[in-house]
C-alpha cells in the first residue's frame, strides 16, 4: 500500500486519536468542575446513605463559591489530618452565624428544635474533640464555615468532634446515588 491509500489510513487514525483526546479532555473537565463520583466511606449517614454507596456530587456550586443550604448532604475534605478518611459525607445542619445547641438529645439551631426524620439516635455533644479543638455549647458557627453532622448521630465523627468545617473544604453537594442499583435515585 502506497500513496493515497496509506495516507488516508494515517489521516483516519489521527482523526480517531483526536476524537479520543477531545472526549477524554471533556470527561476530565466535567469530572473536576461539574460532577464527580464518590464512595461513602463510613456508616455515619445511615440509613440515608450506607457504607460503600456510590454517589454523584455536583461541584459547580462549590467552584462558584456558593454555600450549601441547611439540609444539603455534602462531600468535603476532612478537616482532621490524622483521620483515615480524606473525604467525608455529612449533612449541613447550620451555616455561618447560626447558633447550634444540643438539649436532651435534640439539635437546636437558633433556639428552634430541628425536625430531622432521617436521623438515627439522639444528638449529644461528643465527650472528646479532635486535638486542638474545643467546642462549648451553644456554639456559634464562625464566618466562612458550616456545622456538619451525620444522620447516624450515635456513630458519627462530625462537627461535634472536629468543629465547624471551612466552606473551602466543600467539594460538592450530593444529588444522586448510582450504586447499588437497588437504591438508585436522587438524594
Amino acid at each position: 500500500m502506497d500513496g493515497p491509500d496509506r495516507e488516508s489510513k494515517w489521516k483516519g487514525l489521527l482523526e480517531w486519536l483526536g476524537v479520543f483526546v477531545v472526549a477524554f479532555a471533556v470527561f476530565a473537565l466535567i469530572r473536576v468542575f461539574v460532577v464527580s463520583p464518590f464512595v461513602v466511606p463510613s456508616g455515619s449517614m445511615e440509613p440515608t446513605i450506607l457504607v460503600g454507596d456510590q454517589v454523584f456530587a455536583q461541584r459547580v456550586s462549590a467552584h462558584l463559591g456558593d454555600t450549601p443550604e441547611v439540609g444539603d448532604i455534602v462531600v468535603f475534605k476532612n478537616p482532621v489530618s490524622d483521620s483515615s478518611h480524606e473525604i467525608l459525607v455529612k449533612r449541613v445542619v447550620a451555616r455561618a452565624g447560626q447558633t447550634v445547641d444540643m438539649i436532651d438529645g435534640q439539635v437546636y439551631v437558633d433556639g428552634v428544635a430541628l425536625k430531622e426524620p432521617y436521623v438515627v439516635g439522639e444528638s449529644y455533644p461528643l465527650p472528646m474533640q479532635a486535638p486542638g479543638v474545643s467546642i462549648d455549647y451553644p456554639y456559634v458557627v464562625p464566618e466562612g464555615s458550616l456545622w456538619m453532622m451525620g444522620d447516624n448521630r450515635e456513630n458519627s465523627s462530625d462537627s461535634r468532634y472536629f468543629g465547624a468545617v471551612p466552606t473551602d473544604n466543600v467539594v460538592g453537594t450530593v444529588f444522586f446515588r448510582y450504586w447499588p442499583f437497588s437504591r438508585i435515585g436522587s438524594m
